[in-house]
Parts: structure tokens; C-alpha cells; sequence
């Protein structure tokens, strides 16, 4: 008798965790299809409809080389992308601690926006849900358990929108027409292989620094004070992101993957995500 109780008991822990599971997951999707409904709704026009190679005359060498190699005359310029990621993240704010991700993304080249709606391995069959966005000039970090129980929703904010748009800038190495002037980006020379970029979005703007490699490609980002979240404040620290496996896409040579990572007071690097684009598909002017 005590046994089929048992049975019973089991069963009903499994019901109920395989219903939660839907139930997350359906609640989640409905948010996701919200967030890029609002994404869509932002979009403004985008000038001009292609690269004209004249427009990047006055830039720093460095920045005129990177655009003549992985983008030609009368390249269409990007309207908008859609990534699959596959990677790790590291669930640790002072060690390396990695778990497996996937995601998929959505952006916006005008207005600057995205979403990043990925699923974090927590344990077998149950993953953290996490949007990572920029929508209409507000940053939105959103994380929760089983899409249901929610770790950390940040929003709003000054910081939150600084941090977002900067990520929108950095990855813009993926969509590369979108860090042309025409688009609004200011370039500022450092040295023969590093430039300056800013980017102004309403009352935000961030710069990032530039180091371009020996073939002419972006290697390196770096900011030097974006917000961190730590023992649940936030303090700015400088944050660091690389590219390399550069290919073709579209006649567009964009790196396939990615690290980024903070730098800590001492001077090292914790890095927190490291993934590989599956698959890129772009929407173009004209």
C-alpha cells in the first residue's frame, strides 16, 4: 500500500513539474512575441539605402580599413538581423562558473534596439529564461526560473540603458553597416591600430573603444565603466569584449564568435559569456 502511495506521490511531482515547465515556457513566449512587438514598433527609418565608400574618407585609418574589408561599395545597408547563439554563461560574479546557453535575437539597426531571449542550463531540464534588451531607449534585464519565478528584473534605469546600448554597439560587428557614420556614429583616432566610436540614442550615449587587428578586423571592444551587478548593487567596472571567426555573410565579413568580460580591480579578466553565432539572417534596405 505504502509503496503505490509513493508511486502516487512521484507522479504528481512529475506532473507538476512538467506543467510548470509549460506553463513558463507558454507565459515567457507571450512576453518575448510583447518585447519584440514593441522592438518593431520603434523602427525609424534608415538613410541611405546604400554604402557609398566616400563617406568613410575623413575616418581614422584604422576604421577606414575595417569597412573596406567587410564591406564593398554599394553594400545594402541592415535594416535588421535575426541570431541564433549557442554558448556558455558564467553563473559566478567572482569565479568561472559555466553553464550552457541558447538563444535567439532580434535587432533593430534604427532605432538602436534588440532583444536577447536566452535559456541558461541551470540543472537537467530546468533553465533560467533571460531577456536582455534595449526597446525604445529602455534597458530591460528580466530572468527567471522556469520562465515563472523571477531572479532578477532590472529596468528603467539610467544604467540599465547606458549598459543595454552599449552591448547594441559592441555587437554591432555583426551587423557592420549599422557603425557608419551615415548612421550615426562618431569615430575619434587613438593610435595606427584603435579609434574611439560614440553613439548617441535620446538622452543616452556611450563610447567604446575600437582595437582593430593586422587584417584590418575588430579584435577587441572595451568601455571603461559599464554597470556590474554584484552582491545585488551595482558598481561600474571595465568591461571587455573580443571577436574572432570572421567569415562571409551576405558580402559582409562578420566574426561568428564572441567573449566578453570584466576587468577586475587587480587588472584580470572574468569572463561571463563566450558564444558562436548558428545562424544570421539579415533584413536590408532598399
Amino acid at each position: 500500500m505504502w509503496r503505490s502511495a509513493i508511486v502516487l506521490i512521484i507522479l504528481a511531482l512529475v506532473v507538476g513539474i512538467v506543467g510548470a515547465i509549460a506553463l513558463g515556457t507558454y507565459r515567457w513566449h507571450l512576453g518575448t512575441k510583447e518585447l519584440r512587438a514593441n522592438l518593431e514598433a520603434a523602427r525609424s527609418p534608415i538613410k541611405p539605402l546604400t554604402f557609398d565608400a566616400r563617406e568613410i574618407a575623413d575616418l581614422p585609418q584604422p576604421v577606414q580599413r575595417y569597412f573596406r574589408t567587410v564591406i564593398k561599395d554599394g553594400q545594402p545597408l541592415i535594416l535588421a538581423a535575426r541570431v541564433s547563439h549557442e554558448g556558455t554563461f558564467n553563473m559566478s560574479e567572482t569565479a568561472e562558473k559555466w553553464s550552457a546557453f541558447t538563444s535567439t535575437q532580434v535587432v533593430i539597426t534604427q532605432r538602436p534596439g534588440f532583444d536577447w531571449d536566452g535559456r541558461i542550463a541551470m540543472m537537467p531540464g530546468i533553465n533560467a529564461f533571460v531577456h536582455d534588451a534595449y526597446i525604445s531607449g529602455e534597458g530591460i534585464l528580466h530572468a527567471a526560473l522556469l520562465g515563472l519565478v523571477t531572479v532578477a528584473d532590472i529596468r528603467g534605469t539610467p544604467e540599465a540603458a547606458q549598459g543595454e546600448l552599449m552591448r547594441f554597439f559592441a555587437e554591432a560587428a555583426w551587423y557592420p553597416t549599422r557603425l557608419l557614420p551615415s548612421q550615426g556614429v562618431r569615430w575619434e583616432s587613438i593610435d595606427n591600430s584603435t579609434a574611439r566610436a560614440t553613439l548617441k540614442d535620446g538622452d543616452t550615449a556611450v563610447s567604446l573603444d575600437f582595437r582593430f587587428d593586422e587584417a584590418g578586423l575588430i579584435a577587441t571592444i572595451r568601455a571603461e565603466a559599464r554597470a556590474r551587478t554584484v552582491k545585488g548593487g551595482l558598481m561600474f567596472a571595465p568591461w571587455i569584449g573580443r571577436f574572432w571567426d570572421y567569415e562571409v555573410r551576405d558580402g559582409m565579413r562578420i566574426p561568428l564568435s564572441g567573449e566578453v568580460a570584466w576587468q577586475l580591480p587587480d587588472g584580470s579578466l572574468l569572463p561571463y559569456w563566450r558564444g558562436r553565432i548558428m545562424n544570421i539572417v539579415y533584413e536590408f534596405a532598399g
